[in-house]
């Protein structure tokens, strides 16, 4: 069964490795080896990743397949969104990452709806994030789900400036099936 499962200072270790295996699963091939490895060593470093993970607003989110992590997700929200996100009081989905063997089983859009869930509870209006220009599978993902170009940043991967699309997408209302709501006035107690 699959899974949304928060992650912990505990989990660490587990996300080190994921990071480091995701990133360069996905990026590599149109990287070189020193800037990859001078990012994974930086970006990915136990140190740093606990610093995010402590950082408030931010969080992150294990997908599991029979309690197994298998992707990650990261969110930002008030003061921990990134600069480069514009849109007032959005929810920034900085990151979701597959491991390879468990691509295209539907947990990044498990992710992302969890991500779409914590938008609504949290009446953010706007999702934000950024995607390299070149992730055609990315791009179709977020596209498919209302995104739309907003602007672009440069993402450095060591000594090679690689260039993210700025994307947004609307937050819709929840609906019933979603959560509980009430009119003015009524109660869902």
């Amino acid at each position: 069964m699959n899974a949304i499962q928060r992650i912990t200072e505990t989990d660490i270790p587990t996300l080190v490795t994921m990071a480091r295996t995701t990133f360069a699963d996905t990026f590599g091939a149109n990287t070189a080896p020193a800037d990859m490895q001078e990012f994974l060593d930086t970006a990915y470093a136990p140190a740093q990743l606990l610093a995010e993970l402590q950082t408030p607003g931010t969080s992150f989110w294990f997908a599991t397949v029979a309690g197994v992590p298998a992707g990650y997700l990261k969110l930002n929200v008030d003061a921990a969104v990134t600069a480069d996100v514009t849109a007032p009081n959005a929810l920034e989905l900085e990151r979701i990452y597959i491991l390879p063997a468990y691509k295209r089983h539907g947990l990044g859009s498990l992710l992302y709806a969890h991500a779409l869930k914590l938008a609504q509870a949290q009446h953010k209006p706007v999702i934000a994030l950024g995607v390299w220009e070149h992730n055609e599978p990315a791009k179709a993902f977020y596209a498919k789900r209302g995104f739309v170009k907003v602007g672009e940043h440069v993402f450095q991967v060591g000594d090679d400036p690689q260039r993210d699309w700025l994307m947004e997408a609307p937050v819709p209302a929840a609906t019933a099936a979603s959560g509980p709501e009430s009119r003015p006035g009524e109660s869902n107690s």
